[in-house]
């Protein structure tokens, strides 16, 4: 009786230590662990949203100041005598002229402009003031010259870009002290540009030119735009979406569908994964090899770009592609051979119209990921200085033009502080181009997705 108390003491006692209303040691410890573990998870998102928030501000602050510049606004004389010295308006004798004639008269046209409006400054006189507008005012004019002959002999109102030095003061990238170290700007004209500005001369708005202006030289960062970049870039997602899309979808369709299952196939696919994980300046050195070498296509054309990131691409579309076939139930192909379809009409009326949205999305995120790549494209030449705007297709496909991340490289190579703050401002452009294609991605899974 004794022991059977005792086994009924113990057995109570068990019991009510495990108990459902009463946490054991172990109980609590897996708690603990759970909440560190929530805890670190939580700590990582907080991170990585403030290394983003860092990196875009970082990006933001650099960057936006090069959507916005500084021009001097000044009536120039186009004199007869210096731009059309024979008088006839020969479009063959008026090509002849130079910047370097077109110089004295914005020089002329400035100088008298400061003495109409009263403005002067002690220590710049006339050539120093000229040297506060940009080395591409000159070519500006000369331009407008060449497109209307006839308005020679008037005189013509011109919004010329002043010096990068002259706009980096109202941007904050140059101060009086800085300029006093500088030789390319003294604290004298920053003086003279105030007085510019307070009458008005002087302003800063929008700067529409950074979008479509090509690049400029080292001496004129001001007059650097993205022009050719931003059209290279297009030429070369419409040949890789023209290439790619149908040969990454024609490959799906066969591996997933219609080829047999054997060690070839097998191959096959381990291959498309590992092309995947290849990094893409691979792809630049086979680019270089094949077309510009071996086929003889010409370097810095968007054709060879468009081609080599085609090959990049084509291992993310298939198996994208391929996911979205396999997502779609077995009973869609089931039912409609059970019906009579052939086999080939159930993946194309049937399965691949369900699988669009998927292929869409990978389709897109693929063209993404190629529009930033920079790599490969600079061992196919797509490094070079172009200013001249590529044509239309199919020609323009082998014009020489850039790409957006390769002017992002190039830009941030150059000396002057200015093209750092143009490169922060080709990634904003970049990153919208990239959010579009994301937010579109998004877009149509959502429109086009089926749920089973």
């Amino acid at each position: 009786m004794t022991d059977l108390t005792a086994e009924n003491s113990v057995s109570a006692s068990h019991k009510q230590n495990r108990s459902l209303f009463k946490v054991g040691e172990r109980t609590r410890k897996r708690h603990a662990s759970e909440r560190r573990f929530r805890r670190l998870g939580l700590a990582a998102v907080i991170f990585g949203i403030l290394a983003l928030v860092g990196l875009m501000a970082s990006i933001l602050s650099n960057g936006l100041s090069s959507f916005n510049q500084t021009y001097v606004t000044i009536d120039v004389f186009l004199d007869p005598a210096k731009l059309d010295k024979n008088g006839n308006r020969d479009p063959a004798d008026i090509q002849k002229i130079t910047t370097f004639t077109v110089n004295p008269l914005i020089q002329a046209a400035l100088k008298k402009t400061m003495e109409d409006r009263g403005i002067e400054v002690d220590g710049v006189n006339a050539k120093k003031a000229f040297e506060m507008i940009s080395k591409e005012a000159p070519a500006d004019v000369r331009r407008y010259v060449l497109a209307d002959p006839g308005e020679i002999g008037k005189t013509v109102s011109f919004e010329l870009l002043a010096n990068g030095r002259i706009d980096g003061y109202y941007k904050g990238r140059v101060t009086m002290d800085s300029a006093a170290l500088d030789r390319n700007v003294s604290p004298e004209q920053l003086l003279l540009a105030d007085k510019l500005k307070q009458a008005g001369i002087l302003q800063s708005r929008f700067n529409w030119s950074f979008l479509t202006a090509p690049d400029a030289s080292d001496t004129r960062p001001e007059a650097a735009g993205l022009g050719v970049a931003i059209l290279g870039s297009a030429y070369m997602m419409l040949i890789v979406l023209v290439l790619a899309l149908p040969i990454g979808v024609a490959a799906s369709i066969y591996l997933e569908e219609f080829a047999p299952r054997n060690r070839w196939t097998d191959l096959i696919e381990v291959n498309i994964s590992n092309l995947a994980a290849v990094p893409s300046i691979v792809f630049g050195i086979l680019g270089l090899a094949i077309f510009i070498n071996f086929v003889g296509l010409p370097q810095s054309a968007p054709v060879v770009g468009g081609l080599v990131l085609t090959l990049m691409t084509l291992p993310t579309i298939i198996i994208a592609t391929r996911a979205a076939l396999k997502a779609v139930p077995p009973s869609i192909r089931d039912a409609a051979l059970g019906i009579g379809a052939s086999k080939m009409q159930a993946i194309f009326h049937h399965v691949l119209p369900l699988a669009a949205p998927g292929i869409l999305t990978g389709t897109i995120i693929g063209l993404a990921q190629a529009l930033g790549e920079t790599a490969p494209l600079l061992l196919i030449g797509m490094v070079a200085f172009v200013r001249e705007y590529p044509g239309a297709p199919p020609e323009g496909f082998f014009d020489p033009a850039s790409a957006l991340p390769v002017q992002v490289y190039n830009w941030t190579q150059r000396g002057d502080p200015a093209f750092v703050e143009r490169a922060s401002g080709a990634i904003i452009v970049l990153l919208v181009f990239l959010l579009l294609m994301n937010v579109i991605a998004v877009l149509l899974r959502r429109r086009f997705e089926r749920r089973w």
